[in-house]
């Protein structure tokens, strides 16, 4: 019996190929949007940590942490993280220092744990990232990591999707113009800048410092200000972002000698658009 393919019914089967259909981002989605971004709002303050978190921990801790951020920041660039990834891994270790002592010998296995926590919370194909991660762990063992893991989520209460200054600035802020690269990583920049100095942008809301951020970026790049359709949507005007805008001016000045060498070392590169070269402008535009 010949069953070949040459053999069977001739068909003509004349089929068009159509191209995926792109699905809606679920936050542009007009129906769901408002309520996610309450929720949020919500949440940041829920979460909201004060500015001396770390009074009960031992004062050799905050240098450390300036070093284990930097650390933070060129692993996410070799392992080709989402910024979003970087961002909740220095939540949930700020978070965790605000609930527990911490020794100078295990901070940078809060940081690994921290990581690879939020590795597997954002990315899309975490597997190989956790594994490249405990590669990288040098004298922490598998077993010490899993340990520090289950650690942070008891003591973080397994509350691990929480609103950072990425996410309002990409999912909001950013969407409030026609796409500009520079402003986009200005931006981006600016917002990074502010998870190392957490003694002056803890006292801000995250969104408020990524509204902060957007309107500098936007007004150094373009010369445009903050707009009336965010206005609309926040209810922050100029004025309620005038504190973290003079602080955050004053960050963007000095981020040459930044602590954390990494991060504009990161937004020099070309895939950022060299926006840290950008100078900061003399001024602002505060109305």
């Amino acid at each position: 019996m010949d069953v070949s393919f040459e053999a069977s019914l001739p068909l003509e089967v004349s089929m068009k190929l159509e191209a995926p259909r792109k699905l809606p981002n679920i936050m542009e989605v007009s129906d769901y949007a408002e309520d996610i971004y309450l929720y949020l709002r919500e949440m940041e303050v829920k979460f909201k940590l004060n500015v001396d978190y770390m009074k009960n921990q031992p004062d050799t801790i905050e240098n450390l942490r300036v070093l284990l951020l930097n650390w933070l920041v060129v692993e996410g660039q070799l392992l080709e993280l989402q910024n979003e990834t970087l961002h909740l891994a220095v939540n949930y270790f700020n978070r965790y220092l605000s609930l527990e002592p911490v020794s100078p010998e295990t901070l940078q296995l809060l940081g690994i744990a921290a990581l690879r926590l939020a590795t597997k919370f954002e990315e899309a194909y975490p597997l190989r990232i956790i594994q490249l991660i405990h590669h990288r762990a040098g004298q922490y063992t598998k077993k010490q990591i899993s340990e520090m893991e289950c650690r942070m989520l008891q003591v973080l209460a397994f509350h691990l999707a929480l609103p950072t200054i990425n996410q309002f600035l990409t999912q909001y802020f950013l969407h409030q113009q026609q796409p500009n690269p520079h402003v986009e990583s200005l931006a981006m920049f600016l917002g990074e800048l502010c998870l190392v100095d957490t003694v002056t942008y803890l006292k801000y809301l995250p969104s408020v410092t990524a509204g902060a951020a957007f309107h500098l970026a936007l007004y150094t790049v373009t010369g445009k200000s903050w707009p009336e359709s965010l206005v609309q949507k926040t209810g922050y005007t100029l004025e309620t972002l005038k504190p973290c805008l003079m602080d955050l001016h004053w960050t963007y000045f000095s981020a040459s000698q930044h602590a954390v060498y990494s991060i504009p070392e990161k937004y020099r590169k070309p895939m950022y658009h060299g926006v840290a070269h950008i100078p900061p402008p003399e001024t602002l535009n505060l109305e």
